[in-house]
């Protein structure tokens, strides 16, 4: 017997409300709102999974191996929007000395929809690197919706050097954009592993 579309409906709707709920815990006691990063909580959990299957989960602990590559990111958004795509480390060098805060590794405008390779990328990806003896950090995703398409006054980044990417604002950004948000987030940790120094050759550190 196949369930009738309202019970999908309720069940999906209940699902998406307990997604939230427990994104908005996590956010909050891993003190990324409002203290880090961000004064809101995302409203809906971003589902983010990178090439070989491995998934972000609110706060789970993955390697720099791991994420080294571009993940694809999965979200409900109006077909005619435009949204921002924000990928933050709060903890460079480290969580207990944060005086590079914050450091960027993805930042993506202009997103049609949810459509994120398909949005103007003013600061190409770049894989979790954290020091070593610096422990864990933590790497937040965030979507905001924008008012509109917008002409983004920021230098474009590439991913073979890191110049420009320490002491980034995410709040400043979202108040320079009057950005709406975030809709959507999403993060992970992860310490130091053998990948690190391959990633530092690349660029140039």
């Amino acid at each position: 017997m196949r369930p009738s579309p309202i019970f999908l409906v309720a069940a999906i709707s209940y699902i998406t409300v307990i997604g939230a709920c427990t994104a908005a815990e996590e956010f909050t006691k891993n003190q990324i709102v409002p203290d880090d990063v961000i004064d809101k909580v995302p409203l809906n959990k971003l589902e983010v999974t990178y090439p070989d299957g491995v998934s972000v989960n609110l706060g789970n602990v993955l390697t720099p191996t791991e994420v080294k590559d571009e993940p694809t990111l999965q979200f409900n958004a109006d077909p005619n929007g435009y949204y921002t795509l924000i990928m933050t480390d709060p903890d460079a060098p480290s969580r207990k000395n944060p005086k590079f805060r914050e450091w960027h590794h993805w930042l993506v405008g202009n997103i049609p929809g949810n459509k994120v390779e398909e949005g103007d990328v003013l600061a190409q990806y770049i894989g979790a690197g954290p020091p070593k003896g610096t422990g864990l950090h933590r790497y937040v995703f965030l979507i905001f919706k924008q008012k509109g398409k917008i002409d983004f006054d920021e230098t474009h980044l590439t991913n073979s050097n890191g110049d420009g990417r320490g002491r980034f604002n995410t709040k400043a950004f979202v108040a320079k954009y009057n950005l709406d948000g975030p809709s959507h987030g999403n993060f992970f940790q992860a310490e130091y592993d053998d990948y690190v120094p391959i990633l530092y050759q690349k660029l140039g550190v």
